[in-house]
């Protein structure tokens, strides 16, 4: 799993996780649902979503960081960067990418961290929910956009959660074939497969799971 390449402003990255020793991370429905309602507290201010799938165990989502100077002063506020420096030096210090990529790294963490935290108190559990830091893996070619939204989709299916991917009901590709108002940048995505009904043709086609393997080789069983 690749956790240490920092998440620079402007790139995109394939973000995943799994329970600690296989366990699960939601429990039951209700879990889902908070686990996306964090996400938009602390990730949609600083990502733009593309793409995003949870499972009983694990989890994948499809980001692009935003700029540094559409990040809101408060999400910043919230980085161990920003309490480590001095109000004379903030404004300044906030415009390197190294510090704004550290930001976006806690925010992050940030998120798990508190997840995690509510799930260990309403069950009673104790120690780590996550196996290891969330990985992270830099998409880096228009090349892989579509098949990697492709397979994470998907993945329900590949590791027999559902018969058929498409009525999974944790993931974005409904929201993506739907005209439903939602956070993700749909437009983008469809651009990405000429259209929405290219989108679901190439949908109906098993994933080329070998063309993308640098992009998941760290997926979870």
């Amino acid at each position: 799993m690749q956790t240490n390449i920092p998440l620079e402003p402007g790139h995109y990255y394939h973000i995943y996780n799994r329970g600690n020793n296989r366990e699960n991370i939601f429990v039951e429905e209700r879990n889902y649902r908070y686990f996306m309602q964090l996400y938009q507290k602390y990730i949609l201010p600083v990502c733009d979503t593309f793409a995003y799938c949870l499972m009983r165990n694990h989890f994948h989502v499809l980001v692009r960081v935003k700029e540094l100077q559409n990040q809101t002063s408060e999400v910043l506020k919230t980085s161990e960067v920003y309490n480590q420096t001095s109000n004379s030096q903030t404004s300044e210090v906030l415009k390197t990418s190294e510090v704004s990529s550290k930001a976006i790294t806690q925010q992050f963490s940030n998120f798990f961290n508190s997840y995690a935290k509510t799930i260990n108190t309403t069950y009673k559990r104790t120690g780590s929910l996550f196996q290891n830091r969330f990985g992270r893996i830099e998409v880096d070619s228009d090349r892989y956009f579509a098949q990697l939204i492709h397979y994470i989709h998907f993945n329900p299916q590949k590791h027999g959660f559902v018969e058929d991917f498409r009525h999974y009901r944790y993931s974005s590709y409904q929201a993506i074939v739907t005209d439903k108002p939602t956070r993700l940048c749909r437009n983008e995505v469809l651009n990405w497969f000429q259209g929405r009904d290219s989108f679901i043709d190439i949908h109906d086609v098993l994933c080329d799971e070998v063309d993308i393997q640098h992009l998941t080789h760290d997926d979870f069983d």
